[in-house]
């Protein structure tokens, strides 16, 4: 997040130049300063570039010279960039691909037609879960659950002894449930406290997080994160 006193850095990925102009103007008056990119190696490029960090992506999939969803490929593998707030811009048509890219560790994302304040709205809600943890994060240190340990001040995940790389958002799911074991957590709540109350986004956001932290826990340690059929997930079996 930018110093205090500094307007947000935005990384603008937008190929039509008439839009991409139009969202600048809007993100300038809104206090953000827009960094805008009109290609994918353009995007790319301006992760190593020098200056200031980024404080997040606006990251537009239509794109001419590449997947936009390679971008955020890049973006996740990126050491500078890896937990970098990423907002996706997507047709209404482009649901494989707006579900893809939250399992790629997208923190959310806006459909066109979308509204300027709306657009605003997302980027702000990003801007405040990067900068401060949501209410209920758990305050320890070090949490367990099996053969997963969770440790919050070096933010590291490890099972059995094996580092797994999360993103931020990856990271406080799991630390929510860690902090909440044996309990059935309802989608609604997941997204009060991981998320944060502002969330504008759906549940299937948090589906595709759950995906992703099962597939990087590995088999054994994923099945322990369980499905509530039409409520929500609970970390281990029920309590006695």
């Amino acid at each position: 997040m930018s110093a205090k006193g500094t307007m947000p850095r935005i990384l603008l990925l937008e190929d039509d130049i008439e839009i991409r102009q139009g969202l600048e103007q809007h993100l300038r008056r809104e206090g953000f300063t827009p960094v805008p990119v009109g290609t994918g190696r353009e995007a790319l490029r301006s992760l190593d570039a020098p200056g200031p960090k980024l404080d997040a992506a606006l990251l537009d999939l239509s794109l001419p010279d590449m997947d936009g969803l390679d971008v955020l490929r890049a973006i996740r593998a990126h050491a500078g960039h890896r937990t970098l707030p990423v907002l996706l811009v997507t047709a209404r048509s482009e649901e494989i691909d707006r579900i893809l890219g939250l399992e790629l560790g997208a923190d959310d994302y806006i459909s066109k037609p979308f509204s300027a304040r709306e657009l605003s709205a997302r980027l702000r809600a990003i801007l405040r879960r990067s900068a401060s943890p949501a209410d209920g994060k758990p305050s320890q240190a070090r949490l367990t659950f099996g053969a997963i340990v969770l440790d919050a001040d070096m933010h590291t995940v490890r099972v059995d002894g094996e580092l797994v790389e999360m993103t931020r958002r990856e990271f406080e799911l799991l630390a929510y449930f860690l902090a909440n074991p044996r309990r059935v957590l309802t989608r609604d709540k997941i997204l009060q406290q991981v998320w944060g109350l502002e969330y504008l986004g759906e549940s299937r956001t948090i589906d595709a997080h759950v995906r992703r932290v099962r597939a990087k826990l590995g088999d054994d340690a994923a099945e322990c994160i369980e499905t509530v059929v039409g409520v929500g997930y609970r970390l281990g079996g029920p309590a006695d």
